[in-house]
């Protein structure tokens, strides 16, 4: 059922994609200033409870769902497998941002490109150049990929029914609310969060970067990513972004001009070319590839354990 679930997904996502996400998004976050509010008082065991109440319960009542509705019919088992993936997964989330990017740049509309990204990245971007442009948004689209597609994917497909990818997403979405907002919540509170989605970011951020190596440049990619990956803050997004970049044969990280004229500093990740919008259109190919090899491996795994 996993496979088929997520190629009717995918085919439902090209052809609508979820709408209602900002919606959704902005629902649990209200629910998670509720919790913060009612329960940071500066411990970690805050942190702890209010996390399991804004996930668990959800877990719980999806994995019930589940479970009743395959009871019944499989075929209902299998929509709600449909639905709860098409909430939950974001192959088109970031698409069109990344398209008009790439139309503003063939067009030589700097402008454009940069208020595209700044929308997109949700920082400003103003002082980048055409070069920068293009590598951020290469940056961007490999972490979408792996956090809107490939982690949820990874998480459904090992854990019970939808469950994982729900589990996912909500510990996502949960880190970020209470990170975003350093001056209310306390970091002991937030801590657990952290904790936990780092825990579930690690292992599939290694099997995309693995994927991103298998379908693109093998050599390149492993050599950044044994060599590059650890020098990033954000060891998850340097795993991805040295084995992303190897793989296409293109320079990512680096420094870049921020916005009250300075360099912000940042690790380098790949080898090879200087970036440019042919890049643009490699990572888009990059990413459908490794798509198609992680349904290839789902596909087999489903297989044998039909046989098995």
């Amino acid at each position: 059922m996993s496979f088929v679930a997520l190629v009717l997904v995918l085919a439902l996502e090209q052809w609508r994609p979820f709408q209602a996400r900002p919606w959704l998004e902005a629902v649990v976050g209200r629910c998670a200033d509720w919790l913060e509010h009612q329960f940071d008082a500066g411990q970690v065991q805050h942190g702890v409870v209010a996390w399991s109440l804004l996930v668990l319960p959800v877990i719980v009542l999806v994995g019930a769902a589940g479970y009743v509705l395959g009871y019944l019919h499989w075929t209902l088992a299998l929509l709600f497998h449909v639905g709860v993936l098409y909430v939950t997964m974001g192959f088109r989330q970031g698409s069109h941002f990344f398209t008009e990017i790439r139309q503003a740049l063939a067009a030589g509309d700097l402008p454009r490109a940069r208020a595209t990204l700044a929308r997109w990245r949700g920082s400003p971007c103003e002082s980048l150049d055409g070069e920068e442009i293009v590598r951020l948004s290469v940056e961007q689209a490999l972490i979408g990929a792996h956090r809107l597609v490939f982690a949820v994917m990874f998480w459904y497909v090992l854990l019970p029914g939808p469950t994982g990818a729900v589990l996912y997403r909500l510990s996502q979405m949960a880190a970020e609310r209470w990170s975003s907002a350093p001056q209310r919540v306390s970091e002991p509170f937030l801590r657990p969060a952290l904790a936990v989605f780092r825990v579930l970011d690690a292992l599939p951020a290694r099997v995309t970067a693995s994927a991103f190596a298998i379908v693109g440049d093998f050599e390149d990619a492993v050599f950044c990513w044994r060599s590059q990956a650890a020098a990033w803050a954000d060891h998850v997004a340097g795993v991805i972004l040295a084995s992303g970049a190897g793989a296409l044969g293109v320079k990512l990280g680096m420094p870049l001009h921020d916005e009250i004229g300075g360099v912000d500093d940042r690790p380098p990740a790949g080898l090879g070319d200087e970036a440019d919008p042919a890049h643009l259109d490699s990572t888009i190919g990059l990413i459908w590839r490794a798509l198609v090899l992680w349904l290839g491996l789902i596909l087999m795994l489903t297989v044998a354990r039909s046989f098995g």
